[in-house]
């Protein structure tokens, strides 16, 4: 591969690097992600692909990086760009399952639930006290692809007086409407 590498221009050696780093990093990024959610098995077949790159085409650079700037910055140029790709993709795709804490007082907690309970969405109530009143506090678990816009029609439904936590979940059995 460094033979093939060394009998092409300087500028394209460059963008090669370039485009290998990105293409790997973006695939390192998703592979941590479904590690961390639980997917072993794409998790190592992205982790295959990923090292046969780096096997192929980065390894063979490795040793004139230093020597090489121009080079260098490509490759670091790869990997910055690799980093912000993979994490954007896996945004988009919402990887698992998210854990919505919504705090409400009983006007918007009504409106809440109705909305969930015409979604057939599960949820669990539990009345509490804020600093001035009282206050519900509702727990949904639901996919993480789902989530923005189940926030979104939830705070139109109650006119956005309600309160917020919005988490990752990595385990969880049992619940209304819940598989896994």
């Amino acid at each position: 591969m460094s033979e093939f590498l060394a009998s092409l221009h300087p500028a394209l050696v460059c963008l090669i690097v370039c485009l290998a780093k990105i293409i790997e990093i973006t695939i390192q990024s998703l592979k941590t992600c479904m590690m961390v959610k639980g997917q072993r098995l794409k998790a190592a077949g992205l982790g295959f692909v990923e090292c046969t790159i780096w096997g192929l085409v980065i390894s063979t650079i490795i040793s004139t990086l230093g020597d090489n700037l121009v080079l260098l910055l490509f490759y670091c140029m790869g990997y910055a760009t690799g980093l912000f790709l993979g994490s954007t993709i896996e945004n988009k795709i919402a990887l698992g399952t998210s854990n919505l804490e919504l705090i409400a007082g009983d006007d918007s907690t009504g409106k809440i639930t109705a909305y969930l309970k015409e979604n057939n969405r599960g949820y669990t109530v539990f009345e509490g006290h804020g600093s001035k009143d009282k206050m519900n506090m509702i727990f949904i678990v639901l996919p993480r692809r789902e989530t923005p816009r189940v926030l979104k029609d939830i705070r139109r439904a109650c006119d956005n007086k309600v309160f917020v936590v919005a988490s990752d979940v990595s385990k969880y059995a049992g619940g209304y409407g819940m598989m896994k």
